[in-house]
């Protein structure tokens, strides 16, 4: 690491530890060695403001820095800070921000850390290869969910539940034998009806205007029905997932994509969400009260995502087995 200057007085020290963003940024840096456009992935931020406060934290001898080719590396070493400095550090850390924040900045951190090992060389990770943009450039954009989805048997009735402008019907439609799309909103249904207008010679589409809690859908009539980031506006989730549960076959699946719990409480004033996420235990109770056998996954928190994090969870209508119908199945994330 390179000298630090260490600044002539404590005041000076904690005038650049009064900036809430040089905290989170010492934080993650004591966490681990950080190029500076890993460092603007975490915070969210442009990569010309984050050097600007990390020119100011190296100038006060709080982070060493070191280069390799062309990319810089950030570390904060407590041993290697002066005795006054580090004081200082100890003092102040945990008021770094607030828990969300943090939370979210080790989220994002871990996946930082998870891509560099893509390659033994950490090629890919820290020095910013767009190996992303090369991939999309070689096989166009949307080569990965029809992909997967030649996965899933052929010929299956789908329901997309809160339907919005269609995206997840159109993801699906490659193997549906039907699709039902389902929305409270004719104007969400109308942009559905748009998007869809090109798969509706290959895979039937019926679109129906109704509330989530009561679908006019015959009973035990689809194979696989989707609650896509739809179930935070539904005032009775466990109505919703139940009218969901009694339209499908024995067999049929029930898919739920959506917020984990949270405290962003404007969202409920600025897109009129009636929860704010959904604990594991909310989400498998629910399921298991509608006759379904419940399995639930956090999502990896991607860098570019500004939200809460998301989860999947899926229910079974399977034959009654006794007890084992309502087993939990539930995989979350190390983080």
């Amino acid at each position: 690491m390179k000298t630090r200057n260490t600044p002539t007085t404590m005041a000076s020290v904690l005038a650049v530890l009064g900036e809430p963003v040089r905290l989170r940024l010492l934080r993650l840096v004591e966490a681990q060695e950080l190029a500076v456009g890993e460092l603007a992935r975490v915070l969210q931020m442009p990569q010309s403001t984050v050097s600007r406060h990390l020119k100011v934290l190296a100038e006060a001898g709080l982070v060493g820095r070191r280069s390799e080719g062309p990319a810089s590396y950030f570390r904060l070493v407590p041993d290697e800070l002066t005795p006054a400095v580090r004081s200082v550090w100890a003092a102040v850390r945990d008021q770094a921000a607030g828990e969300r924040e943090l939370a979210e900045d080790r989220e994002r951190l871990a996946a930082v850390v998870a891509e560099r090992r893509l390659d033994s060389r950490e090629y890919f990770g820290r020095l910013g290869a767009e190996w992303t943009e090369v991939r999309r450039q070689l096989f166009g954009t949307d080569f990965t969910a029809p992909a997967l989805l030649s996965m899933l048997p052929a010929g299956m009735r789908i329901a997309d539940l809160g339907c919005g402008t269609g995206e997840v019907g159109e993801a699906l439609a490659p193997v549906a034998a039907e699709l039902v799309m389902v929305d409270q909103s004719d104007a969400m249904l109308d942009a559905a009806r748009e998007r869809l207008a090109g798969v509706a010679d290959a895979c039937p589409v019926r679109f129906i205007r109704s509330e989530l809690e009561s679908l006019p859908i015959e009973p035990e009539s689809l194979d696989a029905a989707v609650l896509s980031l739809a179930l935070h506006h539904v005032e009775d989730i466990g109505a919703a997932i139940g009218a969901a549960a009694r339209c499908l076959r024995e067999g049929g699946v029930l898919l739920v994509i959506d917020m984990v719990a949270h405290d962003r409480d404007e969202y409920r004033r600025l897109m009129g969400h009636k929860h704010l996420g959904f604990s594991p235990e909310t989400i498998t109770s629910e399921l298991s009260r509608a006759g379904l056998s419940p399995a639930y996954r956090e999502l990896p928190r991607r860098t570019d995502a500004k939200g809460p994090g998301l989860f999947v969870a899926s229910g079974r209508k399977d034959r009654p087995t006794g007890s084992g119908m309502n087993q939990v199945r539930s995989v979350s994330k190390g983080v």
